[in-house]
């Protein structure tokens, strides 16, 4: 039953603490595209000087993501998203494999996002074989399961590095050296980690990476792949020759402005704060709401703005809705499905029940986050979990 009283006096402004599903777009990103709509406009293809403005703009916010990564600026090929990019990672090396090495096999993880998962299902149905890596109760896979499951036959692995559900970080690097040591490409879905972790692809040994703009400040329907030079990948949008003939289609320059600005305005001080308020988010909930549990691991081993709480004997709809109503944005189960009734593939993944994984809320903050909206957040879950538990009939009477 949602509240019918709306949001309390003391706190009239929207709360937004679902940042892995999408973030605030950076103002300062906003006024860097601005230009792009109206006054440069031309078609950065197009060979008069008109265009020169916009295909310069392009190069500049490659030059910059590039930058992040340690990457050349040519191995960055820009996308709609990240689910087109977990797309033509996947299937563009498949192709490339199946046609030009007789290789057949992945091997990604059961706690990958849906864009890598159903892709993944999707190859099978084509004739590619797939092993799906089991994961520990923190949501780390084990390496040396890992390396087992390299047949000759495996041409990619593909490890999220950061999950979008639980914010457990993978070791990266030592997974990209055992690929690089077995001669398999190495693909990590970075949409979540990017900017909020160290990363650089020639130290970890990454092949492709995926990346995405709407977690990161910048504007929605434009994402990136790292792609390392030599590394053989078959396009999936035919049409002109942009992005090195491997991405068609006219580029969206005002949105790979914004992707380039927002990465650029992303610090080490933005990584420090979210840390700061996600430990005390959690410690505050911990040491006052009894009968919980916090999926996925602790300290640096996190992304550094994720919180994701069990609460026992509630439903996360509920919760939500509560949460709502009081003007705090949350998600419950995973964020790209959280209108399905199933229990997330993740949490069970980590060995929770259905039950418990029902009662999940996942918290995700950006670095616009306050500590005046946490506090305030905190006070409310306090308040809609002892109202959940004295109307659920899950709730022991003892602690009613």
């Amino acid at each position: 039953m949602i509240p019918e009283d709306s949001q309390t006096e003391e706190m009239k402004k929207t709360v937004y603490l679902d940042n892995g599903a999408a973030t605030k777009t950076d103002p300062k990103a906003v006024e860097e595209m601005l230009p792009y709509f109206t006054e440069y406009y031309g078609n950065p293809s197009s060979i008069y000087s008109f265009s020169k403005k916009p295909r310069e703009a392009i190069e500049k916010a490659r030059k910059i993501i590039a930058k992040r990564i340690n990457a050349d600026p040519k191995e960055i090929i820009f996308t709609s998203g990240g689910s087109e990019t977990d797309n033509l990672a996947l299937r563009g090396t498949a192709y490339a494999a199946r046609k030009r090495k007789n290789k057949n096999h992945i091997i990604t993880s059961k706690i990958e996002h849906p864009a890598i998962l159903n892709t993944c299902k999707a190859l099978e149905m084509d004739g590619f074989n797939v092993t799906y890596l089991d994961v520990d109760n923190e949501g780390f896979i084990d390496i040396k399961k890992l390396e087992s499951a390299i047949t000759e036959k495996t041409f990619l692995v593909s490890i999220i590095h950061a999950n979008n559900e639980i914010g457990t970080i993978q070791d990266i690097e030592a997974i990209g050296r055992l690929c690089r040591e077995k001669g398999v490409l190495f693909h990590t879905d970075a949409v979540q980690s990017f900017t909020k972790t160290d990363i650089e692809v020639r130290k970890m040994n990454i092949d492709l990476m995926s990346l995405a703009s709407h977690k990161i400040h910048g504007p929605k329907g434009v994402g990136a792949l790292y792609i390392r030079k030599g590394v053989d990948i078959t396009n999936l949008i035919t049409g002109g020759y942009q992005e090195r003939d491997i991405r068609a289609g006219t580029e969206n320059v005002p949105g790979i402005v914004g992707f380039g600005k927002a990465a650029e305005l992303a610090l080490p001080e933005h990584i420090e704060n979210m840390k700061i308020l996600r430990d005390r988010m959690i410690k505050e909930i911990e040491g006052n709401i009894a009968d919980i549990k916090l999926n996925g691991p602790v300290g640096d081993k996190r992304l550094c703005n994720n919180v994701n709480i069990a609460f026992r004997y509630v439903e996360g709809e509920g919760i939500l809705l509560h949460l709502d109503a009081k003007g705090i944005c949350v998600s419950t189960g995973s964020a790209c499905s959280s209108q399905s009734l199933k229990p997330s593939h993740v949490l069970t993944a980590i060995g929770l029940t259905a039950d418990t994984a029902h009662g999940c809320i996942r918290f995700t903050l950006s670095r616009f986050t306050t500590q005046e909206e946490i506090d305030y957040t905190i006070k409310c879950v306090k308040e809609v979990i002892e109202e959940l538990r004295k109307m659920s009939p899950l709730t022991p009477k003892e602690e009613i």
